[in-house]
């Protein structure tokens, strides 16, 4: 019997993922497809070539302007800098805060366990079971109703309360009182203790520490635990540290079925030309045609800035009162209160996003993502100037060049200024004129260009109102 290869025993690698890298064009490819593209003389050859090798006519012009100042390849790795003495001094602060927070943890995990605090106007927990209660008995109506058409089980499993609850909350069960527990402390005690725990000295001490100080004078009326549970049914447990209270935020929900109707403006930053320095580009966008209606580059975020560019875009655009929503996140000139006093004058209403919830301001992020993504855009700029002549011809294309796939690979100035309707017409004409010419190269019938969106949401609810999908 032969024995088994040496290589047949050997474990199968293991699948090693590729990383993400960017594309890294060698001087010599460079030079390669330059003298390809020089080669080109008949018309489409340059553009079948950029889209082969996956490249934008911009990189042809960048590459003919290195070329003429003497192409040469950069030498790779991390560019050598002078160690600044206030980067090392910062590395040993975190260093030593690390440490410190180590040691702490460590002396928390040997001590005692802290106490849990709530935060102001939480529900106790009697309420918790109440609203628990309350939701439960929702359901079992709904099932009720629902049950015997669709089936008790189905309909449990689609509402996520289990078929044994429903079952056993339909058998009806005779209401007994809670008997009195034999430990429980006689009315009369009881009062004794509400009464001590109402004398001026004790008004503003928890009872724990009511506790220890009748210890220190030599009495025992209770437990901590009944003092509480005697001051609950008394109503008299409630939170009285001002406590910071965070406000339940929901999300916002914004409709637009035409232009004009909803804008969302954001501010980016741009890299300057030294370390710290930034540009910061202010940028309106209608969400239903994606069209930049107003934008500026400015050298701070500042309140007073975005007042004047929203009044400016406001009167350019027509904007009557009650007519406009703004959405924004929550940056400092956002929620600025110089920037609500304009709103309220112009009657326009405002927007914000949660707080940390990037998702509430899809349409500004996209659009930033889209400018920043071109093959033009540049690492940094020397010069504010730069800035505003670049963003200016990005806006230009992005406003009447651009096709968006969110509106039917129109552009946003088509869409924006009322022309939509009649271009999607003429792009079926063609359409029905090449099915007519040649129907066998449509097996699925006569095609149809992509329709416009009829509205645009931010946070789409999951169910609509009816009355809200007629005006779409």
């Amino acid at each position: 019997m032969e024995s088994a290869s040496p290589l047949s025993q050997v474990a199968p690698e293991v699948e090693v993922l590729a990383k993400a890298r960017r594309r890294f064009f060698t001087a010599e490819y460079k030079r390669q497809v330059l003298r390809e593209a020089d080669r080109c003389t008949r018309p489409g050859e340059i553009a079948a070539l950029l889209r082969r090798e996956g490249l934008y006519s911009s990189h042809l012009t960048v590459w003919r302007r290195a070329v003429a100042l003497g192409l040469a390849p950069k030498k790779r790795g991390p560019v050598p800098t002078r160690p600044d003495p206030k980067d090392k001094r910062i590395g040993e602060l975190e260093r030593e805060l690390r440490r410190d927070a180590t040691r702490r943890a460590r002396r928390g995990a040997r001590g005692s366990p802290k106490k849990s605090c709530g935060a102001p106007g939480d529900r106790t927990r009697r309420e918790r079971r109440a609203a628990r209660h309350e939701r439960q008995e929702e359901l079992m109506q709904l099932i009720e109703e629902v049950g015997p058409r669709l089936g008790v089980g189905p309909t449990c499993s689609a509402l996520g309360l289990p078929r044994a609850t429903y079952y056993r909350r339909r058998r009806p069960s005779p209401s007994r009182p809670r008997p009195t527990p034999p430990r429980a402390l006689p009315k009369t005690e009881r009062l004794v203790v509400l009464a001590t725990l109402h004398e001026d000295r004790f008004v503003d001490l928890a009872p724990a520490e009511v506790c220890a100080m009748l210890l220190d004078e030599g009495r025992y009326l209770c437990s901590e635990r009944t003092m509480y549970r005697i001051l609950e049914e008394n109503q008299e447990v409630r939170e009285r540290r001002d406590q910071l209270r965070h406000p339940a935020y929901a999300a916002p929900q914004l409709l637009a079925t035409r232009p004009n109707q909803v804008w969302s403006w954001d501010i980016t930053k741009l890299l300057g030309p030294a370390k710290w320095a930034y540009f910061y580009p202010y940028v309106l966008l209608d969400i239903f045609s994606r069209y930049v209606v107003g934008w500026m580059v400015a050298s701070e975020e500042s309140a007073t800035l975005a007042r004047q560019l929203i009044a400016e875009s406001c009167m350019r655009q027509g904007i009557t009162e009650g007519a406009l929503t703004i959405h924004a996140d929550r940056g400092p000139p956002m929620i600025s209160k110089n920037l609500a006093l304009l709103l309220a004058d112009l009657g326009v209403c405002k927007s914000h996003s949660r707080p940390h919830v990037s998702n509430d301001n899809p349409f500004s992020e996209a659009l930033f993502k889209t400018l920043k993504y071109r093959p033009e855009f540049p690492e940094n700029f020397g010069a504010i100037q730069d800035a505003r002549a670049c963003c200016a011809d990005l806006f230009h294309w992005y406003n009447h060049e651009h096709r968006h796939a969110g509106i039917a690979l129109l552009t946003p100035h088509a869409v924006h200024h009322g022309q939509a309707a009649q271009l999607v017409a003429n792009r079926a004409v063609v359409l029905a004129s090449a099915y007519e010419a040649h129907p066998e190269r449509f097996p699925r019938g006569l095609p149809s260009p992509p329709a416009l969106p009829p509205a645009v949401w931010i946070n789409k609810p999951k169910e609509v109102d009816p009355r809200v999908e007629e005006l779409q």
